[in-house]
């Protein structure tokens, strides 16, 4: 839902422009095109836009005049009128004789009151505080919203009272003072079996209240999936309130367990100024790195923990990398030119650089438009050797990545290139480029993304530590490709991989020697 200076921006931005819908969407990002021109013709009608949601009656004028006459011919009565026209509901009835008729309206109408529905507990609880004898019936009624009169069902509904009991051959003055007493007895123990079960409700009430406010749990929790530790935080919100003894059957926990997690709350965390560390680690790239490359950053650091430790820290702290799947781009346009083979066969190993490359082209698809990336990855240490980003798929997308790349390689370098079998690596230009290069071509099989594995993974990775789970409205297209292309030097300078000891792959190549 875009708010009224939002809508009142864009509208402007569009006349500016020259009424370019696309343009306004690209550099705005947002809304899309139908919106636009939706937005823009209110606009031109009214020279402004309307603050909330037009309401459109689908009654006429005629139809509420002759409805309100109707009802004055017929004693006023709303049921009869309704039935009889077949519209409209009574409270909206009422509505139109207040509109035409305000003085007969406040004199004459009755407004309809929603019924107070009250729960089983409500209904016990309002039954004892009328057996204590410390309120009125009045004022219980009040305090639950009913009548008087209802709060009396209620009490004979449970206790029994005010019921004349059918007795064979015998009549209520034949009852003895011991059968009296006993029938007294009977209540007095059903009283207190109602107070008991009001108030283990009400203890079990409160603890799921807390649940949700202090562990922020959602509804429905199941008190079973709680830890101890979160159990005694919840027993130490309620012992104010509730004996220690009542709440441990509850949370199903023994008082030497409870025992056992205060004295563990009340030692002091060894692992603190760990815990602030990983945190920072974490925030300052970007929230991509799990627990494995956090040990590592912390290694580099001079810091020796157990890896499990780092993942209980991160656990503990809700310190958690988000993924999800998306729809790849498939660029498979049909058998253009000939078929080369797999030369690679899923052989990702180098043992130099410039020895095996890969490539392909990924989708990026936001409010504001779509971006394409086609990189050439290194099998040797997985660095991007070169990589173009566009908003279209086409053949100088491709093409001007090979050219950088190919400019990189010395004299002697004629490395593999492998790609699926898009339209992009099997027009003329491309081949003619590789041809000229005196680089061999390879291809994965047709439909079979594990040929090109690594190429594919390399975008995984990407997607999830950059693109997955982020909100990109009103993001242009040139501040994502800014955005992505700032990733991508992120990626060779100092994203660490495991496979290469914790280092990035431009540490990598300097640590070997190998000139840049």
């Amino acid at each position: 839902m875009y708010s009224y200076e939002d809508r009142i921006r864009a509208v402007k931005f569009y006349i500016n422009c020259g009424y370019n819908a696309a343009y306004t969407v690209s550099k705005l990002g947002y809304p899309d095109a139908s919106n636009l021109k939706h937005w823009y013709r209110e606009y031109s009608e009214s020279n402004d836009f309307h603050q909330g949601r037009k309401k459109v009656s689908k009654y006429s004028d005629k139809e509420k005049r002759d409805a309100v006459d109707y009802y004055f011919s017929h004693e006023r009565n709303a049921l009869k009128t309704v039935k009889a026209l077949g519209y409209p509901s009574r409270p909206l009835l009422i509505q139109w004789v207040k509109e035409l008729y305000p003085e007969e309206g406040e004199r004459r109408c009755k407004s309809f009151k929603t019924p107070v529905r009250c729960a089983q507990e409500e209904k016990i609880q309002a039954v004892m505080e009328s057996c204590k004898g410390n309120l009125k019936i009045t004022q219980i009624a009040d305090i639950y919203g009913v009548t008087p009169s209802a709060v009396s069902v209620w009490r004979r509904e449970l206790l029994g009272e005010g019921r004349t009991l059918k007795m064979p051959n015998s009549s209520t003055e034949d009852k003895t003072t011991e059968q009296l007493l006993r029938e007294k007895a009977e209540l007095e123990a059903k009283v207190k079996r109602l107070e008991h079960d009001v108030y283990k409700l009400q203890l079990e009430r409160d603890v799921l209240e807390k649940a949700g406010d202090i562990l922020k749990k959602e509804k429905g929790i199941s008190l079973d999936k709680l830890t101890n530790r979160e159990k005694v935080f919840l027993i130490d919100a309620l012992r104010s309130k509730y004996k220690l003894n009542e709440l441990l059957p509850v949370l199903r926990l023994s008082k030497s367990s409870y025992c056992y997690q205060v004295q563990c709350i009340k030692r002091e965390d060894k692992y603190k100024g760990l815990r602030d560390k990983i945190k920072e680690l974490f925030v300052t790239n970007k929230e991509r790195y799990g627990y494995r490359r956090i040990h590592c950053l912390l290694k580099k650091n001079g810091i020796t923990i157990s890896e499990k430790v780092v993942r209980r820290i991160m656990h503990d702290e809700q310190l958690i990398v988000k993924t999800t799947k998306k729809r790849k781009y498939n660029s498979y346009k049909g058998e253009i030119s000939p078929e080369v083979d797999n030369v690679i066969n899923r052989d990702f190993s180098a043992t130099q650089p410039n020895q095996k490359w890969l490539t392909d082209i990924t989708e990026f698809h936001i409010p504001a438009g779509k971006v394409y990336l086609s990189p050439i990855i290194d099998c040797f240490d997985g660095m991007a050797v070169s990589w173009t980003i566009g908003t279209s798929p086409n053949a100088e997308l491709v093409n001007t990545m090979l050219e950088d790349a190919i400019r990189t390689l010395n004299i002697s370098d004629h490395p593999l290139v492998h790609s699926d079998r898009g339209c992009h690596y099997r027009w003329p230009d491309w081949i003619r480029i590789m041809d000229t290069a005196e680089l061999t071509r390879s291809m994965s099989k047709k439909g079979c993304s594990p040929d090109n594995s690594a190429c594919e993974g390399f975008f995984g990775r990407l997607k999830n530590e950059m693109f997955y789970n982020r909100n990109w409205n009103r993001v242009t297209i040139d501040s994502f490709i800014e955005e992505l292309d700032e990733y991508m030097h992120w990626y060779n300078e100092e994203r660490i991989k495991m496979s290469l000891g914790g280092m990035s792959p431009l540490e990598y190549r300097r640590s070997l020697g190998i000139a840049i």
